[in-house]
């Protein structure tokens, strides 16, 4: 009877592990809700094809605030980006920080699950706002601890691979020095705050500028073994290798301890080289079956990923900007894909 018992207590434990470890997985992905067109549905529209897809992440690119309505309630967990327009007025004034926090975050909390204020895209390090960004997000980051939402929501910036001086082989990952002008302050802020890296990794464009050197299957999952070896680490995929470069950097800034967060990733289904509704269908479907096995540097660890974008958006610039969609305007899929 004891055996017995311990037998049925061994499967239960098992059983609970595999229903927590299943959705680990979906649950670490999330998809860009861009609005650059002048054909898109309704926010309301758009939260239920998130919802019926089982999307359970978004990026939103501004307090938009019908949007911000229509995810009241809908679980989805979201970040919001601080325009670069307001920038500057939020890294000046505390009281402007404030008013930010109170009107697009406090007002819509908790219906609205917040994840991460995103202050600034991929401004650093050669936007002139980039000067701005870590101002800001200290004064976005004292309105949030102000309402006691500090530990809820997170304040980070959104960084392109491109702050790398170095990122061959990853190990030799490293940020050049005018990223890292910008960035070891801010580095440190995340630090201080538990906050991650919100990083944009886009494989197609490397591989787009580089036929040469890398190949289709390894920039889409695909390569049957590793291409890439480096030291004990072996690459089987450019995504990882690109995020691990991004973290053998941040250990080189003494900041191995941040969390990076994949913010966007996503390959054109159309509009240039490379780009094709199979490349596409075939790099984001592979990247939502591989986020949950983390990278070389950090295996084991689920990667948050967003994928971009939820659609075409016909007021980008013409050409593979204009086709990241996974959905047209009217809802129906570019490509069959299992969110």
């Amino acid at each position: 009877m004891a055996t017995r018992k311990a037998f049925f207590v061994i499967l239960i434990a098992l059983l609970i592990s595999i229903l927590v470890a299943v959705p680990t997985r979906a649950q670490s992905i999330g998809v860009c809700y861009g609005m650059l067109g002048n054909n898109l549905p309704q926010p309301t529209a758009v939260v239920n094809l998130y919802r019926s897809n089982g999307i359970g992440r978004m990026r939103l690119y501004d307090p938009n605030q019908t949007a911000l309505r229509a995810l009241r309630n809908s679980n989805i967990q979201l970040i919001m980006d601080v325009p670069r327009t307001e920038l500057q007025s939020l890294a000046s004034n505390p009281s402007a920080a404030a008013n930010w926090v109170q009107a697009n975050v406090v007002a819509f909390w908790p219906s609205v699950s917040f994840r991460y204020i995103a202050v600034g895209n991929e401004l650093i390090p050669g936007d002139a706002a980039a000067q701005y960004v870590l101002p800001a997000m200290r004064n976005v980051q004292t309105a949030l601890s102000s309402a006691g939402l500090q530990n809820q929501i997170k304040v980070s910036t959104a960084v392109d691979t491109g702050v790398l001086g170095q990122s061959f082989p990853p190990s030799n990952g490293a940020f050049s020095a005018a990223a890292q002008a910008y960035l070891a302050p801010i580095l440190q802020f995340l630090r201080g705050n538990n906050a991650p890296l919100l990083v944009n990794v886009y494989p197609y464009f490397s591989y787009a500028d580089n036929p040469s050197q890398i190949s289709l299957a390894y920039a889409l999952f695909t390569a049957g073994g590793v291409v890439v070896q480096d030291g004990q680490f072996g690459y089987q995929n450019l995504f990882d290798a690109q995020v691990d470069a991004v973290y053998a950097a941040l250990e080189k800034a003494g900041s191995g301890s941040v969390v990076v967060v994949v913010s966007e990733s996503g390959w054109p289904s159309a509009g240039g080289f490379a780009a094709s509704v199979s490349n596409a269908q075939t790099y984001n479907q592979n990247l939502i079956r591989h986020v949950g096995r983390g990278t070389p540097r950090r295996a084991g660890r689920a990667i948050e990923a967003y994928l971009f974008a939820m659609f075409n958006e016909n007021q980008k610039s013409p050409g593979v900007e204009q086709n990241f969609g996974l959905f047209y305007p009217n809802g129906q899929p570019v490509y069959p894909i299992s969110l």
